[in-house]
């Protein structure tokens, strides 16, 4: 395998043009059905298992079962302010350095399994509550100083699980696991 399909194994991001109310309801379904995925896809796995990177100088499995939680709050928090405030500069973090911190590097998985299924259930309710002009709505990124609407966010997130499952499941395909 390539370094680029052990970082990106389902592809890169790719901001959808549009995002219709069919395509808002798959990613909707993505969202809800990746606690049970992320719930699967490390079930049974042993702390050695866990403590592996999932490609050379990348995260452990432990690391990036802490991550998308983490990543998934901070985006339920960024909807939250984009629905309450007028186009809010929303704030950046060092995913980086989090997935470095001693809960996210050596701490259990379930809390964060545990976490991922609780942010998803609210978050979700929040989703599926959303008029198409909420969806409409924008923040911006500090860091690339541009505007993203709640729809494009959408379509991140439901890539975003997906992609980290994919992470763990072709390392467990690699193990023979």
């Amino acid at each position: 395998m390539t370094d680029e399909s052990l970082r990106y194994p389902i592809g890169r991001f790719s901001p959808p043009v549009e995002v219709t109310p069919t395509d808002r309801e798959k990613y909707l379904t993505e969202i809800e059905r990746l606690p049970s995925e992320m719930r699967n896809v490390v079930a049974g796995l042993s702390d050695e298992q866990l403590d592996i990177p999932y490609r050379e100088g990348g995260w452990t499995i432990r690391q990036v079962v802490h991550h998308v939680p983490d990543s998934h709050v901070n985006s339920y928090i960024r909807y939250r302010w984009t629905l309450t405030e007028n186009q809010p500069t929303i704030k950046a973090y060092y995913e980086d350095r989090w997935g470095e911190l001693p809960d996210a590097a050596s701490a259990p998985v379930e809390p964060s399994l545990q976490l991922l299924e609780a942010i998803h259930q609210r978050w979700l309710l929040l989703l599926r509550a959303m008029s198409d002009e909420d969806y409409a709505r924008s923040f911006v990124h500090p860091e690339t100083n541009k505007t993203i609407r709640l729809d494009t966010m959408l379509a991140l997130y439901a890539w975003h699980g997906k992609h980290h499952v994919a992470h763990i499941q072709n390392l467990k395909t690699r193990m023979r696991w």
